[in-house]
């Protein structure tokens, strides 16, 4: 009588290979969604941080009636676009804007002696693990930026740490 061969994978082999699979998914899942978040905090610090440049400019340039409309005599352009990790940002630019995107908001400083803001707050496509955290760019008056996160500090830039 001769033995049979066999042919393929047997029943226990298969189910352990199924639960490897299932044990590497259940630890790369949770890392994949910490670095989108990651990602996505830097992605926000970057897009507002290239807002300091313009209201640097609108600030020595005595710009600091308002933010809007650049043909309005002391109207300041911050030059900003939208983004789809933002929400609530400034109402002035809610007409130009693409469905979903939003941008910062930005306050001017009133007197030479108060601080100029920028704000972002994480919303529309952002990852739930920060929705409703904000990065802010505060400005003083001697000409200092400093960036503050609201987001956990797992998820922070290192230039923009947790604020107090």
């Amino acid at each position: 009588m001769k033995a049979q061969m066999q042919k393929g994978f047997t029943l226990i082999e298969l189910m352990i290979v199924v639960a490897i699979i299932g044990i590497l998914a259940a630890i790369a899942i949770p890392q994949y969604q910490t670095y989108v978040a990651k990602s996505q905090v830097s992605r926000v610090v970057a897009e507002t941080g290239a807002v300091k440049t313009a209201i640097e400019t609108c600030i020595l340039d005595g710009k600091t009636a308002d933010i809007g409309d650049p043909a309005t005599t002391g109207n300041c352009d911050p030059q900003v676009t939208g983004s789809s990790l933002m929400a609530d940002g400034d109402a002035w630019t809610a007409t130009s804007l693409p469905a979903g995107t939003s941008v910062p908001s930005i306050t001017l400083p009133a007197t030479a002696d108060s601080n100029t803001l920028i704000v972002a707050k994480f919303g529309n496509s952002a990852s739930q693990a920060i929705k409703d955290a904000e990065i802010t760019w505060t400005r003083d008056p001697s000409g200092t930026w400093k960036c503050t996160s609201t987001a956990e500090a797992k998820y922070n830039a290192p230039g923009c740490p947790a604020g107090s």
